[in-house]
């Protein structure tokens, strides 16, 4: 290169900072190890020391071969060393153990450095502009996003996600029994974790999680955006039943009224979507024992008893014991998980066997 093309590349790399947001120190610090590599591997071997410094200031670009001073052997020693012998024609006091440092001026220059800041500057640029999106992404974790899918195969979907900016990708978990995946399909999704490492990076999204169905109905109900309405806890089977209490903040708004909307609009939107998933609405309530009875719905319970910490047992009757536990005991298990206590779920007739000094629900 001559000093003109020096001075052209280095105006090069200040233009791409201000363009593309990537500080010129990367630049040189990545620019100035890959050149190193490559004449390394071009002239003297991989265990040889080559040093590339670059100095925008004075737009130069100089090579330092730097060896390490061995004791005198018949043996051959590798590049990045030197014998003490050869060492003292060139430093009269060299010892074992000292660095020398040559500069030298590489063969093809030209065409070796070209090629190699070329590379350099692409990958710099993909990785800043990659790592720039995932950080804006860092934000979406926990939101709701739409995006369209773009490529499925045995295990995982791949969704394009905001302006075709980056990737999210729908692992085994996260996909629910059921639905169907169609590239070109538009899809919503939950944001559950934005990984960042290098070239594995990675925005991990779910249409399983609990998550997911929180932010529909945040879209469904300005009451919920506002904070009137308070979505305390979600328990859910995906694909097939969801449990989510909430409470209202203002006496003068109806929760369980509001999540509904006027003839089932609102939570019909979140049903629709959810692919006719099943969505128990449940007003919490700062009683356990109150709440439990209410987490067990549609069935109709009697009482509630405590048994010990975090344990109680609900009588129902005879005839609504089947729904209180429901299909594989699938809505007496959501009601503990949204609870956080175990339940065991007894018919009436049973529980007078038992004598239990039942607490029951307050009205």
């Amino acid at each position: 290169m001559t000093n003109k093309d020096m001075k052209e590349f280095f105006a090069a790399l200040a233009d791409l900072e201000r363009e593309r947001g990537i500080s010129e120190e990367v630049f040189i610090g990545a620019l100035s190890s890959a050149l190193a590599s490559a004449y390394k591997k071009q002239a003297f071997g991989e265990t040889a020391n080559v040093e590339v410094r670059l100095n925008p200031e004075k737009s130069s670009i100089r090579f330092f071969l730097h060896k390490t001073v061995v004791e005198n052997t018949d043996e051959e020693i590798n590049e990045g060393e030197i014998l003490l012998d050869d060492a003292l024609e060139i430093k009269k006091n060299a010892k074992v153990g000292d660095v020398l440092t040559e500069e030298f001026v590489p063969k093809d220059f030209s065409r070796i450095a070209a090629q190699t800041a070329k590379q350099v500057i692409l990958q710099k640029i993909h990785e800043t502009e990659r790592d720039n999106t995932l950080s804006e992404f860092s934000d979406k974790e926990g939101e709701l996003m739409t995006g369209l899918i773009r490529k499925v195969d045995v295990n995982n979907v791949y969704i394009e996600l905001g302006k075709g900016q980056i990737e999210g990708v729908m692992l085994p978990q996260d996909k629910v029994n059921g639905e169907r995946y169609e590239v070109g399909d538009k899809i919503k999704v939950y944001v559950k974790k934005v990984r960042s490492g290098g070239r594995n990076a990675q925005v991990l999204v779910s249409r399983s999680a609990p998550g997911l169905v929180k932010r529909l109905f945040e879209e469904e109900v300005p009451e919920i955006k506002a904070g009137t309405v308070v979505i305390k806890a979600i328990s859910r089977e995906p694909g097939h039943r969801t449990k989510m209490a909430i409470a209202s903040t203002d006496s003068r708004v109806d929760a369980v009224g509001a999540c509904v909307g006027n003839k089932g609009a609102r939570v019909n939107a979140v049903v629709a979507e959810l692919g006719g998933e099943k969505i128990d609405i449940i007003l919490w309530s700062e009683n356990p024992l109150e709440f439990i009875a209410k987490a067990l719905s549609p069935a109709t319970v009697l009482s509630v008893t405590q048994l010990s910490e975090k344990s109680a047992v609900a009588v129902v009757p005879d005839e609504k014991l089947s729904l209180a536990i429901g299909r594989d005991g699938q809505n007496a298990r959501l009601a503990a998980r949204l609870t956080g206590w175990k339940v065991d779920v007894k018919s009436e007739t049973a529980a007078a066997k038992l004598n239990l000094d039942a607490i029951g629900p307050e009205e």
